[in-house]
């Protein structure tokens, strides 16, 4: 697909949003609040380019009638993320995930896990968590489920910070808590729902 400007993006992401949490499509003027514009045309512009860009479409004529051409796509599955000891860092989106029950928000991505260390949280390997960026890692509750990178690798944890050093903790008592000071671990994200593995296999 033809990729989007900074301006058609920011609309994309909100029509998203507000198509899914509203079950229908919102009006020019709510557009305009929502971008801050006075005027409709730069709406309009935008709405037309990504409607040529295949990202959305509507019915001639009739008003709420948007849709999201690319909805199905949900949100990315940057890869897998240890529950046990430390992997690889996730890097690329791998696939999409979007169980249409959930309401995402922009930025959302879901890692599927490898491992047992978070089996008494009720997350087994196999599943998919579904993480929301955190905008300021020190207004992290402690006892939060994150994902947390520390130099190349990655791993799902409960997360506490005390005296400039955090703590790891697993939810299995046959894994170690890890201990490293503050500065060297990364949040890439807490934890905002599960979707459990159903094979039972």
């Amino acid at each position: 697909m033809e990729p989007l400007t900074e301006a058609q993006q920011e609309l994309y992401d909100w029509l998203v949003r507000y198509i899914r949490e509203n079950r229908h499509s919102p009006s020019i003027r709510q557009m305009m609040r929502a971008m801050k514009l006075k005027s409709p045309a730069p709406i309009q512009s935008r709405l037309e380019h990504l409607r040529r860009k295949e990202y959305i479409d509507w019915t001639e004529g009739k008003a709420r009638t948007i849709r999201i051409l690319q909805e199905s796509q949900g949100v990315p599955i940057f890869g897998a993320i240890a529950a046990g000891s430390m992997v690889e860092a996730f890097t690329d989106t791998l696939e999409h995930f979007d169980p249409a029950s959930l309401i995402f928000k922009s930025g959302d991505f879901a890692l599927r896990v490898s491992g047992d260390s978070m089996i008494e949280a009720l997350i087994d390997s196999g599943d998919i968590v579904i993480m929301r960026e955190v905008e300021e890692p020190s207004r992290i509750r402690n006892g939060t489920i994150v994902a947390a990178r520390v130099e190349s690798t990655t791993t799902l944890k409960y997360y506490y910070r005390e005296a400039g050093k955090v703590t790891l903790k697993p939810a299995n008592p046959h894994y170690e808590p890890m201990h490293y000071p503050a500065e060297e671990v990364n949040i890439q994200g807490r934890l905002v729902a599960v979707w459990r593995n159903q094979d039972l296999s």
